[in-house]
């Protein structure tokens, strides 16, 4: 379903010893729109792809859609390589969303003693070589 885009910020449940803080290589999996009061938001399910030790594990978060968080939603849409033409529109169709791939980085806060997966950053699926956890002390990666 298209839905016009309006926002967006991140975090949601996550277990605290599912996946540590860190960057990982990740597939969309699953995407659900919902609207809570004041902040609408898309929950977010991806797969992690890299580093293996991690393969298959799932990372669930939220990108709020409130016009002050849009920016997050947008680095996300575009990183994760979604149609240009659609994001021109000020649309986003879950469907679309399926199956892309990128990095994204995480970490975990705690927030009413309830721990949250929050996306810190995201960049696209090429960089994961330069990005990951493996070589970021490695002078030969540029």
């Amino acid at each position: 379903m298209k839905r016009q885009i309006s926002g967006l910020h991140a975090a949601d449940h996550c277990s605290a010893d599912q996946v540590p803080d860190g960057m990982y290589l990740v597939r969309v999996r699953r995407v659900t729109f919902r609207r809570q009061a004041q902040k609408p938001y898309y929950t977010l399910a991806l797969s992690v792809v890299q580093p293996l030790r991690f393969v298959n594990q799932t990372l669930s978060g939220r990108l709020y859609c409130t016009p002050k968080a849009l920016w997050k939603l947008n680095w996300f849409l575009r990183d994760f390589g979604y149609d240009a033409e659609s994001l021109g529109r000020d649309e986003v169709d879950e469907k679309q969303l399926l199956g892309l791939t990128g990095v994204a980085k995480i970490s975990h806060i705690v927030f009413n003693r309830a721990s949250l997966l929050r996306f810190d950053g995201f960049a696209p699926a090429e960089r994961w070589v330069e990005l990951s956890p493996a070589n970021l002390d490695n002078p030969q990666v540029a």
